[in-house]
């Protein structure tokens, strides 16, 4: 499939998988991408974006709320409640399981955390994060967007579609919480768009 993507779609890509190293994230998520359409070297959605007034700096914030440090058994709200009394949850946790192993969340599914490979390329296969089943889809609905407007590449607009048509993950969360309308943005989107011949 990314032999369809452009150069600013791969870009993109690119950049969401440096967003989810740069953030320690073990995998690359709707967020990460959102990120990634921010860069300034993204095209049409990241100047729409920041015309409609979304900054990266705003995204960053809005991931480091959402994200909570044991998703599935603590939400946001206790994890600020434990932080303002003094306590170190990012401690607490490596503790935890330097001594017990990694933390079942509420779903029974184990957190899943980055070790260092006793390995010569332990430091490469730490920071690469893979892709979350919803970031797949994401890049999956870009090409069905792409098919469905006759267009034989996939440009950042449709990666922007795709995350739109997805409509569940983080990065709609942000959006949603930031006051985006869906449908409109979607029109503004595909108004970049060239039409297909």
């Amino acid at each position: 499939m990314f032999e369809r993507f452009t150069d600013s779609a791969k870009s993109v890509v690119e950049h969401a998988v440096l967003e989810a190293v740069a953030l320690d994230h073990s995998m690359v998520g709707t967020e990460h991408l959102l990120l990634g359409l921010l860069d300034p070297h993204s095209g049409g959605p990241g100047r729409l974006l920041a015309e409609l007034g979304l900054a990266k700096a705003a995204v960053y914030a809005d991931i480091t709320a959402f994200r909570s440090p044991l998703p599935g058994v603590l939400d946001k709200e206790d994890a600020e409640a434990l932080e303002s009394i003094g306590i170190d949850l990012p401690a607490v946790l490596n503790k935890i399981e330097s001594r017990f192993g990694a933390v079942p969340t509420s779903s029974g599914r184990r957190r899943r955390w980055y070790r260092r490979r006793e390995c010569a390329d332990a430091e490469t296969a730490r920071r690469r994060p893979r892709f979350a089943p919803r970031s797949k889809k994401v890049l999956e609905l870009s090409l069905r967007e792409a098919v469905r407007l006759k267009h034989n590449y996939i440009g950042p607009e449709h990666i922007l579609l795709g995350v739109l048509r997805e409509g569940d993950g983080l990065a709609m969360r942000i959006l949603a919480e930031r006051g985006f309308d869906a449908g409109d943005l979607r029109r503004r989107t595909e108004a970049l768009l060239p039409q297909a011949a």
